[in-house]
């Protein structure tokens, strides 16, 4: 099949799976075509199926906002007679699914029927969607997409509460590609770089909005440290890093909080972690959980949207509430206790990992590639 993915091309977590994804049925034999305004940043174009079409937003002085809709709409209607491409496959409500209605709409003019497959990641729904100003072209993006997906069934049952729809929605979760990650042992002589033999590693990976509620992941580490002893890693950027580093420093943990800011190093600092914290307000799947738990990190979270579809309370680590730091941080003591009770739980972390493994996912895409194009037919 040749196949264009629409995406962000940015670290969020939306972006990544849609060019994991695209990679892997590139790999598959598929024809995939990137289109979006930037390259996407886990993109590699090494594999000749995979192509890659920038969308350039020419600026005009009467428009105080570029129209980027616009632009895409119309790349993806010249890259569609160009390439042949046979499918759409848009990540996000808007503004992908609405461009890529428009660029149906004037193919069709030309004679030419193309099938789009929206997926829906969370805040598309959940935040902008959701606004009054979008509300309908999110609705109407949904209702005209021939087939939509959603990344958990958390996000699936938000869907229908919040826009009433009478769209099908197919579960697809999202995936990890386990084959490029390497067993601890091979690397665990490199923890040294963080830790001493006797410190426990406690990590979290976000973008630092308000929604990841960083200061509880401070005090669930600060309260560890009361009784361990520990370091934590932050990996990331955005508005809450300021208040962060001010909250380590009244703490008094400052020297043991390490701020990496954004890296390309997350499975190596995941290799040397022991544990997870996501005490996310909401999480529409929680991929970041998914990640560390391929590399055997058992997780802390909140039990909030798709990540009790993820973590497993009691096996792959613990769920709470939201904002129950005593809690979170009791049960991250009962897994670090004893290397024992922490290894079983390693264990279990990637054995449900495995599950999410890519080969198992993108079959599931495959199967509704086709579904959509057939039912052109």
């Amino acid at each position: 099949m040749k196949i264009a993915i629409v995406c962000y091309p940015t670290f969020g977590g939306s972006g990544v799976v849609a060019t994991e994804l695209g990679l892997e049925l590139a790999h598959r034999g598929h024809e995939i075509h990137f289109i979006t305004y930037s390259q996407p940043v886990r993109l590699a174009l090494l594999n000749p199926n995979v192509h890659y079409h920038e969308v350039n937003v020419p600026e005009y002085p009467l428009f105080h906002y570029q129209p980027y809709e616009l632009a895409l709409s119309s790349k993806l209607v010249d890259m569609v007679k160009l390439h042949k491409i046979e499918l759409l496959h848009v990540h996000y409500a808007i503004p992908h699914a609405y461009a890529g209605y428009m660029a149906k709409q004037m193919l069709k003019e030309e004679g030419i029927d193309i099938p789009m497959v929206t997926t829906l990641h969370g805040t598309d729904i959940t935040l902008v969607g959701n606004h009054p100003f979008y509300k309908p072209a999110v609705s109407f993006s949904i209702n005209n997409s021939d087939i939509v997906t959603s990344v958990s069934q958390s996000l699936k049952e938000e869907t229908y509460k919040l826009f009433n729809s009478k769209k099908e929605i197919h579960v697809i979760p999202n995936f990890i590609e386990l084959g490029k990650h390497i067993s601890h042992p091979k690397i665990a002589r490199n923890r040294s770089l963080i830790a001493n033999e006797k410190e426990r590693i406690v990590t979290h990976i976000s973008n630092f909005r308000a929604v990841k509620r960083i200061p509880d992941v401070i005090k669930i580490f600060h309260k560890i440290q009361e009784k361990i002893p520990a370091k934590l890693l932050l990996v990331g950027d955005g508005p809450e890093k300021k208040n962060a580093e001010y909250l380590c420093q009244k703490l008094g943990i400052q020297d043991k909080v390490i701020f990496f800011g954004n890296s390309n190093e997350i499975d190596k600092i995941l290799s040397f972690s022991d544990l997870f914290l996501l005490p996310s307000e909401t999480e529409s799947f929680g991929l970041a959980a998914l990640e560390a738990m391929a590399w055997s990190v058992p997780v802390i979270s909140s039990n909030s949207g798709g990540l009790p579809e993820v973590n497993f309370d009691g096996i792959s680590g613990f769920l709470s509430d939201v904002g129950e730091i005593d809690e979170m941080a009791e049960n991250a003591l009962r897994i670090l206790k004893d290397d024992a009770t922490l290894n079983k739980f390693k264990e279990n972390a990637l054995k449900i990992a495995e599950k999410f493994d890519i080969k198992n996912i993108v079959p599931l895409y495959e199967t509704l590639y086709l579904q959509a194009i057939n039912s052109l037919k």
